[in-house]
């Protein structure tokens, strides 16, 4: 474990795995240790992954300003980090909920990326809603034997942490393209990953910039947005939203994957981040 100050004096901490040239990736949640990531489905054999623990999660330090943990004031972390590597330009990766962070940072530094990779991202920092089209992405797994307990507990308003775990535990498997042995013991270890002030203080006092959409539209990395077919959070037809914003970024729909694609298609997944890598030279 690799440790740095960031901008405030925080110490955060960051994992090398794999071989091949550097890979930074940002971990979701919001406010989960980057332990969930593992080495995003063998990506490791093709790239030195870079895995940052936010502030306050995994090892990384607590910060003094809880405000810090807010979605555009992890920017700085990534920009930090970024610094401390001695990289010029950068390929980043965010998942989920650090779409959005690295959303923002490729519009605050975008003369610092090379590439730019975006699996299942949150898109709360544009605006978009996520959920597009969601009922017709539940259609799909109507068939399963855990479908209605997994609806019911999605939509159903927990009156106590017991309860709220209970939920999240039986919606679980909406998040998995396959409830099988791998998906369930990553589920099971999703609890102690998260902190609690940095679930909370991702989006506290946070409001959408209306100009965003502009400036990523002026973005000239590559962009690859890769989101599962069975993703409800977003849905398939959220990200191709954000395409739309995009001037140049491909989207890479996986099929019988859901939140967690290096989960539940490794092979695939691993084969369309690791083809757009090699395959889309960075603008200059």
């Amino acid at each position: 474990m690799q440790r740095f100050p960031s901008w405030d004096g925080t110490v955060l901490a960051y994992r090398l795995v794999g071989s091949g040239p550097p890979l930074v990736c940002v971990p979701g949640g919001p406010g989960q240790a980057a332990e969930y990531l593992g080495e995003l489905g063998g990506l490791s054999d093709h790239r030195t992954l870079i895995l940052l623990e936010n502030r306050g999660t995994g090892v990384s330090q607590v910060p003094q300003d809880p405000a810090t943990y807010r979605v555009d004031r992890l920017v700085q972390d990534v920009e930090a980090l970024r610094r401390h590597l001695g990289l010029e330009r950068m390929d980043l990766l965010g998942h989920s909920a650090s779409g959005g962070t690295c959303l923002l940072y490729a519009a605050e530094h975008p003369h610092r990326l090379d590439h730019l990779v975006l699996v299942d991202p949150s898109l709360r920092v544009t605006g978009i809603p996520s959920d597009l089209a969601v009922d017709e992405v539940l259609a799909q797994r109507a068939q399963e034997p855990w479908y209605a307990d997994a609806v019911t507990a999605l939509r159903a308003e927990a009156t106590s942490p017991q309860e709220l775990e209970r939920y999240r535990w039986l919606s679980a498997p909406l998040l998995y393209g396959q409830w099988n042995a791998a998906a369930q013991v990553q589920a099971a270890a999703e609890p102690a990953q998260f902190v609690a002030q940095a679930t909370d203080g991702f989006y506290a006092g946070f409001e959408p910039d209306p100009q965003l959409p502009n400036r990523l539209a002026a973005l000239t990395a590559p962009v690859l947005l890769v989101v599962g077919e069975y993703d409800i959070w977003p849905t398939r037809a959220a990200v191709r939203e954000l395409a739309t914003l995009l001037n140049n970024a491909d989207l890479a729909v996986l099929p019988r994957a859901g939140h967690f694609p290096w989960v539940d298609t490794p092979a695939a997944f691993t084969a369309s981040v690791q083809a757009f890598l090699a395959s889309h030279p960075a603008v200059p």
